[in-house]
């Protein structure tokens, strides 16, 4: 029996079309059912820090929506990533997310040269912002400074008395204090801390002339009166502390930081799941009791698609890039 062209290409389509059925239904099977066992999210943040606090409310609200259990591991060290990489390089299949800093993200490829374990946008999918953190600029109440410009009048009268604390290179306090340094044209110089908990110690202390810290970490010490606010890091004043000025109306134009943190995942990991993961985001973040205990803490809650957060980190990193280059930061500092 004679098969004419047109009937054999028929046959070829047919057979094309099934094979893909048989082989997109295991994944569409896969996606659908997700997650079906627990899921962990690792934190490049140690116990008891501010992403600490902020992901282990999600993981428990996710465990509740998705009746799985959802751990929180605490992975610490080389500026978050040895956390990070660890996430990079598992398995794309949802059971494995991180919940993301500033720094390992968009602060270290600049800050490491490009010398990092891992890709930061090749080896990671976005998934979604959970809350932008500002800084506070503090000093010991025992100290006789009383406002930002007084704090840069003895910086520029005595190039580098004037000693902040550093949780790391490129956290958020290293990239503060330096970019204060660029903006104002003072010399202020940096001391490492192994423990972050150790620099706000010999902040309230007045060890260190300049604290600057995570505003959930200083507000207690404001409210308690042992530090003095000179002003915070972000666009607006917070809330939460209503009566400390911006860096703009401190006199320090162009100067904006917030910590920022989000859910990523493996690269690779299936377009459904992410954007599974990214509405229940936003499902929590509208939770008023959520949304409640982030402003407590002078932070902005807020939930994006996988785009949006892929356009801001690609827009922050630029920006560090920057900084990093014309303050001259390095690593090992």
């Amino acid at each position: 029996m004679l098969i004419t062209k047109r009937k054999l290409l028929q046959f070829i389509a047919l057979s094309l079309t099934a094979a893909a059925g048989i082989i997109a239904t295991p994944l569409h099977a896969q996606t659908s059912k997700w997650p079906e066992k627990a899921v962990r999210i690792i934190v490049p943040a140690p116990p008891g820090s501010a992403p600490d606090a902020l992901v282990r409310m999600f993981a428990q609200k996710m465990s509740e929506d998705w009746k799985q259990a959802v751990t929180v591991e605490n992975v610490v060290g080389a500026s978050g990533n040895i956390g990070t990489d660890r996430v990079a390089k598992a398995t794309p299949d949802g059971y494995t997310l991180l919940f993301n800093t500033l720094g390992p993200i968009a602060v270290n490829y600049a800050l490491f040269k490009g010398k990092l374990p891992y890709d930061p946008v090749k080896d990671l999918a976005p998934i979604s912002l959970v809350a932008k953190m500002p800084n506070f600029f503090t000093v010991s109440s025992s100290l006789p400074i009383k406002n930002m410009q007084e704090l840069i009048a003895l910086a520029k009268k005595e190039p580098g008395k004037i000693r902040y604390g550093t949780a790391g290179p490129g956290t958020t306090q290293h990239l503060s204090g330096e970019l204060l340094n660029l903006r104002a044209g003072i010399k202020m110089t940096s001391v490492p801390y192994k423990s972050s908990a150790q620099m706000t110690t010999d902040g309230i202390g007045g060890q260190i002339e300049l604290l600057i810290h995570n505003a959930p970490v200083l507000l207690p010490h404001m409210k308690a009166g042992t530090l003095r606010p000179l002003a915070i890091t972000s666009s607006e004043r917070s809330p939460s502390a209503p009566g400390v000025p911006t860096m703009a109306e401190a006199g320090i134009a162009d100067f904006e930081i917030t910590a920022w943190f989000g859910f990523m995942a493996p690269a690779g990991t299936p377009k459904p799941i992410v954007d599974k993961i990214s509405k229940e985001v936003g499902r929590i973040i509208a939770m008023p009791e959520v949304r409640d205990r982030i402003l407590a803490q002078a932070s902005v809650p807020i939930s994006n698609t996988p785009e949006e957060y892929a356009a801001f980190i690609q827009a922050e990193t630029k920006k560090w890039a920057e900084v990093i280059k014309q303050a001259n930061i390095k690593a090992d500092e």
